[in-house]
């Protein structure tokens, strides 16, 4: 049976029955069945308000990045806004381990996050921290490979330099700096300490 055979017999099964309605039937509104208004289902979670923030003042996050696995990583990054980057975050990552950043893969909530994604697409209004997994490529060799490296770069600045010479090259500084980062968790305050040792120490030269 063809589809138009089939359509004519459909039609023609349709004209037999008998019509219901007029085309032009209006129903009386005062026969209409009482009916209770619908009221839809409350929310599980009240949405919050949008709240206004002045310029400088934006809401900043602290950032965990953690690793059970080979090697062990447990990383803390204070006041970061929620427009920085998973690739930022990697970045920190990198020069913080010496890993390199092809190696790294930045997961949250057990899931690949793309490097692209920011932070304020990953939490909500109310976080203020957020937590990372990291998976290394390569596992243990890829760490070990990067504290060969760094191990070789320390050495190289320990034989080619010594004393109030050390003091002199920027490296120093940015170390100095880490360190006060890893204490003291606030990347604004060991900026600012970092800067005033330095200055002293100049001074003092």
């Amino acid at each position: 049976m063809t589809e138009v055979t089939f359509a004519k017999s459909f039609l023609a099964a349709l004209d037999g029955r008998p019509i219901k309605l007029s085309p032009d039937h209006v129903e009386d509104p005062k026969t209409y069945q009482p009916r209770g208004a619908y009221i839809l289902p409350k929310m599980p979670k009240t949405m919050s308000k949008r709240k206004s923030v002045a310029p400088g003042q934006e809401r900043s996050l602290l950032v965990t990045v953690k690793s059970l696995r080979n090697p062990p990583l447990d990383l803390r990054l204070s006041s970061q806004s929620l427009n920085t980057s998973v690739h930022d975050i990697k970045t920190s990552v990198s020069e913080e381990t010496g890993i390199a950043e092809d190696k790294i893969k930045i997961l949250h909530k057990k899931k690949p996050v793309s490097d692209s994604k920011v932070l304020k697409d990953l939490v909500s209004e109310e976080d203020t921290a957020v937590e990372f997994s990291v998976m290394v490529m390569g596992g243990a060799a890829a760490a070990t490979a990067a504290t060969a490296a760094k191990q070789e770069a320390q050495h190289d600045v320990a034989q080619g330099l010594s004393g109030a010479d050390v003091l002199q090259t920027d490296d120093f500084w940015a170390d100095l700096k880490g360190f006060l980062l890893q204490r003291i968790r606030d990347e604004q305050l060991a900026a600012d300490l970092t800067t005033t040792f330095q200055e002293a120490w100049k001074a003092k030269a």
